[in-house]
């Protein structure tokens, strides 16, 4: 695959996912300029074309821990990244699919945090100011729909949660 297409089908999804731990667009924007220059100059060494997102995602949180470490800052977000694994455009879709009819049922303000900020391109801190509400409310109101999502999740589809919380896979096929 070359820069270009890489450019084309991941930028806008990194870029989110920079601005979800820097909260600076005009910085993020610089960090995504220079994971995309890395792939370019690195992409050749990329061996398994499958693990294409992950190894963007690796290059993106270097890049990001480089940004902190260049400007002296504490790194005040957490930058452990659950690395999407690889998921083929079908099952996208399907995940799609099954999620949307719960987002829809969340409460608007919930509804349009979740939308805006971990399925759109804003991050928190930006949308919070676009509609006049703290960074910590809006947080707050992302991780309460999260957990609404989850519930609902689990109350519908055969779900198991371990120990620390996170949704293990489907013993059955989810009805949804």
């Amino acid at each position: 695959m070359n820069t270009q297409k890489i450019w084309e089908e991941f930028n806008q999804q990194l870029l989110a996912f920079i601005n979800s731990k820097i909260n600076n667009q005009e910085n993020a924007e610089d960090i995504l300029q220079d994971v995309f220059l890395k792939v370019h100059l690195k992409s050749n060494t990329l061996s398994e074309k499958t693990k294409l997102q992950s190894w963007l995602y690796q290059i993106t949180r270097n890049s990001i821990i480089d940004f902190y470490r260049k400007k002296k800052l504490p790194i005040t977000n957490d930058l452990t990244i659950d690395i999407p694994e690889e998921i083929d455009e079908k099952s996208f879709l399907d995940l799609c699919n099954c999620l949307m009819p719960f987002i829809h049922q969340l409460p608007e303000k919930d509804k349009e945090a979740i939308l805006k900020t971990e399925l759109g391109s804003l991050s928190q801190k930006d949308y919070a100011s676009s509609i006049g509400v703290s960074y910590s409310t809006l947080k707050s109101r992302v991780q309460r729909a999260k957990l609404k999502l989850k519930d609902a999740l689990i109350a519908c589809c055969d779900f198991k949660v371990d120990k620390n919380g996170k949704i293990s896979p489907l013993e059955n096929e989810c009805p949804c």
